[in-house]
């Protein structure tokens, strides 16, 4: 059976002599896989289309569990994110995150958006950090971990946050931090930040400036979130801290 999607490269891992498994993220089906028969050539028709991070129609034949790729045109090669170290160290924690939280099949046209749109925000220079954690977030909202930052998780009360706890999920107010010494002390500009993470649409984000120590702190929250509730290793992260290891 000839199917035919728009997708975004997601993972690519070599197949026989010359040939590429790809996996691509549609809006339609979710993940998708084929073989590209021949990629890896130097003259291959499907050599760039199949490349980490590209936009692209591809239509593939069906006849048993692994499809074979027939035709593809690029619409976005993102070419940026693979020149630079660093943006490709972002983007792979992009696809790799995509990659292994959703299944095959599952049609997610919100996050296939958010993907694309993610990928656009890197290209464009926005920050590197705050378009990950953005993903992030949309990640565990779509999974449904998203955190409680609206009101106190254990008295359900609305007084000012001061600690954010992974373990129960969400804020804690001064009369109930004490019941979770683990907490990690918030800030006014890092709650605001986390709230526009599970609100603003990532094809929205514009240029912001974010001091370093929030930076950091958004960081341990969101990691010790996602190894708390999600509980996946990621090797792209592991690369991005071998990468930053000396950040401050």
């Amino acid at each position: 059976m000839q199917h035919r999607l728009q997708g975004i490269v997601i993972r690519g891992i070599d197949y026989g002599e010359g040939n590429k498994i790809v996996t691509v993220f549609t809006k339609e089906q979710g993940k998708v896989s084929f073989v590209a028969r021949g990629a890896k050539k130097v003259k291959s028709k499907f050599g760039s289309a199949v490349q980490l991070f590209t936009l692209g129609d591809y239509s593939y034949y069906k006849s048993g569990q692994l499809g074979s790729l027939q035709h593809a045109e690029i619409e976005d090669s993102f070419q940026k994110l693979r020149e630079s170290l660093d943006l490709a160290a972002y983007a792979s924690c992009l696809a790799e995150l995509t990659e292994r939280m959703f299944g095959d099949h599952e049609g997610h046209p919100y996050m296939f958006e958010q993907l694309k749109g993610s990928l656009a925000a890197l290209r464009d220079g926005k920050d590197m950090q705050i378009v990950l954690h953005l993903y992030e977030m949309k990640m565990f909202m779509q999974a449904g971990y998203a955190p409680e930052l609206e009101q106190c998780v254990l008295c359900r009360g609305h007084s000012e946050a001061v600690t954010f706890s992974s373990n129960l999920g969400g804020i804690l107010c001064e009369s109930c931090r004490l019941r979770e010494p683990e907490a990690v002390r918030l800030t006014p500009g890092a709650l605001k930040l986390l709230r526009l993470f599970q609100q603003l649409d990532v094809r929205r984000l514009g240029q912001i400036d974010v001091k370093p120590e929030t930076k950091a702190l958004l960081k341990t929250m969101m990691r010790t979130y996602f190894d708390t509730h999600i509980a996946i290793k990621l090797k792209s992260r592991d690369f991005l801290d071998q990468l930053y290891k000396y950040d401050l």
